[in-house]
């Protein structure tokens, strides 16, 4: 069974606490199957979603989910809105000049998709002349400027269902985004038109080290706190249990 983890499960594990007390774990509002999504009864559901009841549970902090709009979802935790980010966030050079990151919790490649048949291909010279879809304030936005841009026209959306509707009705040409999220979108009704032809070529600086959590600059306890609850899910085989109820194989 899918956990979710709410207001009252997260009272019940620390009883007693203030909610002042209490991590308020920003998610992106916007759904992101299999990682994070809202169920018929508006639960959040998913791979993330367990992966962060585990690490609160092993960390023993009191975790609150608070969903946020991807594109103020920094904002938010430099204005103290939310005390840390797990939304499948990317480590970045870029990004830690402005926040820290724990120790990576995941880590897939970036991919291309497309129609079935297309004969594009995951490269600057296969994306020429079309049009690529990407989500804004994502590192796919800044590889495909830095890769795609010009001979590619590139359309932004500030969600990645909204590049995937667009591609299935043939208003663009591609997308870019993280391959656990297209296998699960091309391998659905909704992407039965398209295939994944492929990784782009890889660049650390830009598409990062992993998947990690954000945390403010300082907060050097919670950060602590976060790795040792990681270390404790990848060490006790949580984490791999958790993984296998949603993919074939490992994504750390």
């Amino acid at each position: 069974m899918k956990k979710t983890l709410t207001l009252a499960s997260a009272l019940a594990l620390m009883a007693g606490m203030a909610a002042a007390d209490q991590i308020r774990v920003g998610i992106a509002a916007e759904p992101y199957p299999p990682f994070a999504s809202p169920d018929a009864a508006g639960n959040w559901v998913g791979w993330e979603i367990e992966v962060i009841e585990a690490v609160c549970a092993a960390a023993e902090l009191d975790c609150v989910l608070a969903p946020v709009a991807w594109d103020g979802i920094i904002p938010s935790l430099t204005g103290g809105q939310i005390d840390v980010i797990m939304a499948s966030m990317s480590i970045t050079e870029e990004r830690m000049q402005t926040i820290d990151f724990s120790d990576p919790y995941y880590n897939t490649p970036t991919v291309i998709v497309a129609p079935i048949g297309s004969g594009i291909e995951p490269t600057p010279e296969g994306l020429a002349g079309k049009i690529l879809g990407v989500q804004v304030a994502t590192i796919h936005q800044s590889y495909a400027q830095t890769y795609f841009e010009g001979a590619t026209t590139l359309r932004l959306y500030q969600t990645q269902d909204e590049a995937n509707q667009d591609l299935v009705a043939g208003r663009i040409d591609a997308i870019q985004a993280d391959s656990i999220a297209m296998e699960e979108f091309v391998n659905g009704e909704a992407g039965g038109c398209c295939e994944i032809v492929g990784p782009v070529a890889d660049d650390p600086t830009i598409l990062g080290l992993g998947a990690g959590a954000g945390i403010r600059k300082g907060d050097d306890e919670l950060r602590e706190a976060i790795n040792r609850g990681i270390a404790i899910i990848l060490e006790d085989g949580t984490h791999a249990a958790i993984t296998a109820r949603y993919f074939e194989g490992s994504i750390y």
